[in-house]
């Protein structure tokens, strides 16, 4: 078994399973992972990557998809013969954003899943290509993590409208579960399935939990979708990586259908309890 992306937010959380499961693995990542574990210094754009790659059959892409491509040929050649790759509900939401950046993200993610889906179809490997929704890892992701951050200096979140576009947060260690089981299941054969949380709520409610779990007060206030633009951009140096497009989605219902993936592989999980 080989994992690519292993110091993702998924990569500690799968290690574990493998692990626990007795399966040997080697990690490829582009810099030490965490556990002190079996790795490989390595990076998907190598040309020799074939050369440095052990023996494998299974392969897990933790790393963002469009990086995978151009490394299935070297995989191929070292024994894949089944792979297990995550890419982004995003490549729907995003798709026509009105920020630039979020809708090249959006096509780069959707060239890449037909990339891979063709090679794997071309070379008898068998594929499941697995799309998160917002994904949280406490304290680690830029999603929840964020907004706790905001929450925890300034003791207030403004929000756009009134906030009330539904959600369905994931954690990050049902996602390594999930794959897990979608690699084992013959179901999940050449299939992609998006992987909602086990819960569906707005986007106010989800930022209320967040206050509960910092034992503050919930303290939201609902700003006028323009003077939401106002202030996000008096205020964008404090929020790297955020766009005016986020605030847009606030009363935008973005839920996916996690019937099949629970159908084929029994996806089950956890609610949003940060």
């Amino acid at each position: 078994v080989l994992v690519l992306g292993a110091t993702s937010l998924i990569g500690g959380y799968l290690e574990h399973a493998l692990a626990e499961a007795g399966v040997a693995y080697t990690q490829v990542s582009r810099q030490p992972p965490p556990l002190d574990l079996c790795w490989l210094l390595a990076d998907l754009n190598d040309p020799d990557l074939a050369d440095k790659l052990p023996p494998t059959h299974l392969v897990y892409s933790l790393s963002p998809i469009w990086l995978l491509p151009d490394a299935l040929p070297a995989l191929r050649a070292a024994g894949m013969k089944r792979l297990v790759a995550f890419s982004s509900t995003s490549v729907f939401t995003k798709a026509a954003s009105p920020d630039v950046s979020e809708r090249v993200v959006a096509k780069r993610l959707a060239e890449a899943e037909a990339a891979v889906t063709a090679f794997c179809e071309a070379n008898g490997v068998a594929w499941t290509i697995l799309r998160p929704t917002l994904i949280f890892d406490e304290g680690r992701d830029g999603n929840v993590s964020r907004l706790a951050a905001l929450i925890r200096r300034f003791g207030v979140l403004p929000v756009s409208g009134r906030g009330g576009g539904l959600r369905q947060p994931v954690h990050a260690r049902d996602l390594a579960l999930g794959a897990l089981a979608a690699a084992a299941a013959k179901a999940a054969w050449n299939k992609a399935y998006d992987l909602p949380g086990g819960e569906t709520l707005t986007y106010r409610d989800m930022a209320g939990r967040i206050f509960d779990s910092l034992n503050k007060p919930r303290f939201i206030v609902a700003l006028p979708p323009w003077l939401w633009r106002l202030a996000f951009t008096v205020a964008r140096p404090l929020l790297p990586g955020a766009t005016a497009a986020m605030g847009n989605r606030m009363e935008t219902d973005l839920i996916f259908d996690g019937g099949p993936a629970a159908r084929d592989f029994g996806w089950a999980p956890r609610g949003f309890d940060p």
